[in-house]
């Protein structure tokens, strides 16, 4: 049982030293939303909400959070952390629909489940991949993320040297240079390391055949997104056929039913729901082991800040798998600030907490500075 008698959130804006590119639009800062979850006891659990896109996402994000989900929240009482998520899904539905926000509403019960589920397993006196499944490991596989193509000669080597030994890299943009790139990637591997490929849905069907054509007899992990979410069914499908390399994607997939039909479909070897984009714990877990029953594998993906990461990583080890946890590569303060020492990578590997819960105590003192907006609700005031 928990009794939600406070809810504060914090959106947060970083600055970045150089602009982190995709096929589809440029991120000029880093931008973050976190939100905390009290109870009546005083148990508290930390969250996370999707802020990447639009470039005025975070705000928003905190104001329907604060206007809008919190009210259905505060002073309620829950027998279940999945419990909050099954309400808000549920009684959100018109609202979202009447202002066409699916996404962002989405996005903001995820938040608030991650938290739920993050209070709930420190009541426990567990982390969160024990309170999910006891017995679940330590560590996860993981790879090192938003490399793009081109600039991997450089970076790829600093992420080897800072533990990762499998990698991803950003393509989508020139496709005679993403070719070129490719090829080169390769030649510079070393034993034992891995490499996938993400073109955030930049290409038509014949593009991605194109691509496939130059590159797809190299040993790739994945091909992520290659068309667009909203292709028709019958795109993925001929793509998936002719391709000898696994087709990767689910970050912009919503709801269980989207999930369900891309599974049952065959067409997406891995499927990378996003814990903070949809779902958060509740919905991720559910989708992770339908996958896994149907052999296919679950990478979560994710590209924020360390308490989402975070849970990433907790909610990996607790599904279990094959499957590797995506760590972005580029600076981040929101992300970094979490892990004392450096992020725990190690021979490929990433440590999962130590403590209970995600782990999070409290909001690292450095990133007030990027503080933007701020919201504390309490029940009764």
């Amino acid at each position: 049982m928990m009794d939600i008698n406070r809810i504060q959130a914090w959106a947060f804006r970083s600055p970045t030293p150089r602009p982190v590119a995709t096929s589809f639009g440029v991120m000029h800062d880093r931008p973050g939303v976190l939100v905390r979850v009290e109870d009546a006891d005083g148990a508290y659990g930390w969250g996370e909400i999707f802020a990447n896109w639009p470039a005025a996402g975070a705000e928003h994000r905190l104001r329907l959070l604060e206007m809008d989900l919190a009210p259905l929240v505060l002073g309620a009482r829950f027998e279940h952390p999945s419990a909050v998520f099954t309400r808000l899904d549920r009684e959100t539905r018109i609202r979202s629909t009447q202002c066409g926000e699916p996404g962002p509403f989405a996005q903001v019960i995820a938040g608030l489940d991650i938290a739920v589920w993050d209070l709930a397993a420190r009541r426990a006196g567990l982390a969160l991949r024990h309170f999910i499944r006891p017995g679940a490991p330590d560590r996860v596989p993981a790879y090192a993320s938003g490399i793009t193509a081109t600039d991997a000669d450089t970076v790829i080597p600093k992420a080897r040297a800072a533990g990762h030994q499998r990698f991803k890299v950003k393509v989508g943009f020139d496709m005679a240079k993403d070719v070129e790139a490719a090829h080169g990637i390769f030649d510079q591997a070393q034993p034992g390391e891995s490499v996938a490929c993400d073109a955030n849905q930049a290409w038509t069907l014949d593009q991605s055949q194109q691509y496939l054509g130059s590159v797809g007899e190299l040993p790739w992990l994945w091909l992520e997104e290659p068309l667009p979410v909203f292709e028709e069914a019958a795109a993925w499908r001929a793509l998936a056929h002719s391709s000898k390399v696994p087709l990767a994607g689910g970050e912009n997939l919503l709801g269980y039913g989207a999930f369900s039909a891309a599974i049952q479909a065959g067409d997406l070897s891995i499927l990378q729901p996003d814990v903070a984009k949809w779902g958060g714990i509740t919905g991720c877990l559910r989708v992770a082991q339908e996958a896994l029953a149907a052999g296919r594998r679950y990478c979560p993906h994710f590209l924020g800040t360390g308490v989402g990461l975070r849970a990433s990583a907790e909610l990996l080890a607790a599904v279990g798998g094959d499957g590797l946890l995506e760590v972005d590569f580029n600076e981040n303060p929101l992300r970094s600030l979490f892990f004392e020492g450096g992020e725990p990578v190690h021979e490929g590997n990433w440590a999962c907490t130590a403590g209970e819960g995600l782990g999070v105590e409290h909001l690292p003192d450095a990133l007030r500075d990027f503080e933007t907006m701020a919201c504390d609700l309490q029940v009764g005031r």
